[in-house]
């Protein structure tokens, strides 16, 4: 992606990521360590999303949209339950009926949550959000995704200013814990 992509590219490349881990997912063997990788790389990736909504696009979607503050404490409220569901999911032994309920229900939830941005909260912020202002939103959020932590926490603060000053701390915590629990490797 280049330097020069808004949030809402930087956003969507993300949704085509869990996309694709969702298709690794389907087509590894259930119950398997490979089935697992795959789903602590897709928490880590929803995590990290969800650190850079929370901190950018919900601010911008609070300011440009009318009805903004709608749009952004539901969004909000739909990333804590899949969080949840993260921690539920994670917390199952890869062999269990319950993983792969667990499972489903994030895919369904994240589908949604995707297809929602996509379809109806994109282009009406693309519409009146000025071009400049979604480039430099598209930056930072870049950079909070690389640093961001990968663990779910659906307690976590929803403002943006609590986003950005916990994720740093939380963010460094969290890939020196994967790092030593190998979570997330292939």
């Amino acid at each position: 992606m280049d330097s020069g992509s808004g949030i809402i590219e930087v956003l969507t490349a993300d949704h085509r990521k869990f996309q694709r881990l969702f298709d690794r997912i389907r087509s590894s063997a259930p119950g398997s360590d490979e089935r697992k990788s795959h789903v602590e790389q897709l928490s880590i990736s929803l995590v990290r999303h969800s650190v850079a909504e929370r901190a950018y696009l919900y601010p911008a979607v609070r300011r440009y949209l009318p009805d903004g503050g709608i749009w952004a404490d539901r969004l909000l409220s739909e990333q804590r339950r899949i969080e949840k569901l993260l921690n539920s999911l994670e917390a199952q032994e890869v062999e269990s009926e319950e993983f792969g309920d667990f499972l489903l229900s994030v895919v369904a939830r994240v589908t949604e949550h995707v297809i929602e941005e996509e379809e109806l909260l994109f282009p009406r912020l693309q519409a009146v959000c000025p071009a400049d202002v979604l480039r430099e939103l598209g930056r930072k959020a870049r950079e909070t995704e690389a640093s961001a932590p990968t663990r779910p926490r659906p307690g976590a603060p929803g403002s943006a200013v609590m986003t950005k000053a916990t994720a740093q701390v939380w963010g460094r915590w969290d890939r020196l814990r994967d790092l030593v629990k190998r979570r997330g490797r292939e």
